[in-house]
């Protein structure tokens, strides 16, 4: 596909309408372009964004189609979209990331002979099919220990703790027909992700490693910037370029490390996964950054420069995540979260509450990173369901 920048005026078709999409086509929006989600269903949070909104199936041949008709270049928001679909449609449109890239992030063991290819360190692992494969794993690796779906893996679904030998009967049977990983649990000084953004042009821009906190495998919180060494940020980075560099991705990639102690004294940093798009994480991006990771992808497959990635300020965010299903639900609390000073909101219209989905997200911003965490959590806790 030619290498010319896409320019404000053409429209974006974007392959799913989460709230990764719906964040993605408003920066989209500010910068002149137009916006077709492939959404799926009618409810989906970018529906309000878009022109034209896709309800066919993902990998629906009339929904390739109809995308391919409609719109002058495709991107995405999750990784986990039919490879062979973007194959399809970037015969005909510029499509990023690519179906190449996704084939590897859609696979851990594919991604894990990724970072062994490169050198880059990662938790000792066995893939695993079989039961004796299980065996193998289990003395080879070792316990406490994670097993993993190789594919579909998604906020911790598909991954099952393993921490003794009367565990192992709690894994799905082991018949050969899915790939598992064995990984040896790692005890881990605090976790980062870096995210990156390569244009189409081959430039690059990456942002300061922000520190994570998980509750239950999804993400609770994040701060920036991450408490961790310059040295131990240059190295982060240096991987998070290498990465990008082999992959050739085109947009946004995230990678998401564990800071673990040095035998010999400092630290190392250990990959977890790889996301080849915007991420939970980069959502306080939008107040903290000269430009948000939304724009950024934005900038990046349409080919235009890349925006500054410095922080105007320390800033926290956590997730608000539903407390249990229902259909119709109020929001309470919210003049209570607004008042705390240099703090945003932000809502993903989902029209139904399940527990332990992702509704919206609070960001503060301090003079410090502890002030701001305290000020989101503190706004955090003002918020509450009534239904």
């Amino acid at each position: 596909m030619s290498a010319r920048p896409v320019l404000p005026g053409a429209t974006l078709g974007i392959l799913g309408g989460g709230q990764l999409g719906r964040m993605l086509g408003m920066a989209a929006r500010s910068l002149g372009y137009g916006v077709v989600v492939w959404a799926g269903n009618y409810d989906a949070p970018a529906r309000v964004i878009a022109d034209r909104v896709l309800t066919q199936p993902h990998g629906d041949l009339e929904g390739t189609i109809e995308l391919m008709r409609t719109c002058d270049l495709v991107t995405l928001e999750w990784e986990n979209m039919p490879a062979e679909t973007v194959d399809v449609l970037s015969e005909h449109r510029p499509c990023h990331p690519s179906a190449s890239v996704l084939r590897i992030t859609q696979d851990r063991l594919a991604e894990r002979a990724l970072l062994d290819r490169l050198g880059i360190p990662t938790a000792p692992a066995y893939g695993v099919r079989t039961a004796e494969d299980l065996h193998t794993a289990w003395q080879k690796v070792g316990l406490p220990a994670r097993v993993k779906t190789a594919r579909g893996g998604y906020d911790g679904g598909g991954q099952w703790r393993v921490r003794t030998e009367t565990e192992l009967g709690s894994l799905p049977t082991m018949d050969g027909t899915t790939a598992y990983r064995w990984e040896k649990e790692v005890n881990f000084e605090r976790e980062i992700s870096v995210l990156l953004a390569r244009s189409s042009t081959g430039e690059v821009r990456v942002y300061p490693a922000f520190e994570n906190e998980h509750t239950g495998g999804i993400l609770h919180l994040t701060r920036c910037p991450a408490r961790i060494s310059p040295e131990v940020a240059r190295r982060a980075e240096e991987i998070a370029r290498s990465v990008a560099e082999a992959l050739q991705i085109v947009g946004m990639l995230t990678v998401e490390c564990f800071v673990v102690a040095a035998p010999g004294g400092g630290h190392d940093v250990w990959v977890n996964e790889l996301a080849p798009r915007v991420h939970n994480s980069g959502h306080l991006t939008i107040e903290a950054s000269s430009t948000s990771q939304f724009e950024q992808h934005i900038r990046a497959v349409c080919g235009l420069p890349l925006g500054e990635t410095t922080l105007r300020s320390p800033a926290a965010m956590v997730n608000l995540l539903g407390d249990k299903s229902r259909a119709r639900v109020q929001l309470t609390g919210v003049p209570e979260a607004l008042s705390v000073p240099h703090t945003h909101l932000h809502l993903y219209g989902k029209q139904e509450v399940r527990a332990r989905r992702k509704l919206g997200h609070v960001t503060a911003l301090a003079g410090s990173p502890e002030e701001a965490v305290a000020r989101a959590i503190r706004a955090h806790g003002a918020l509450g369901f009534e239904g």
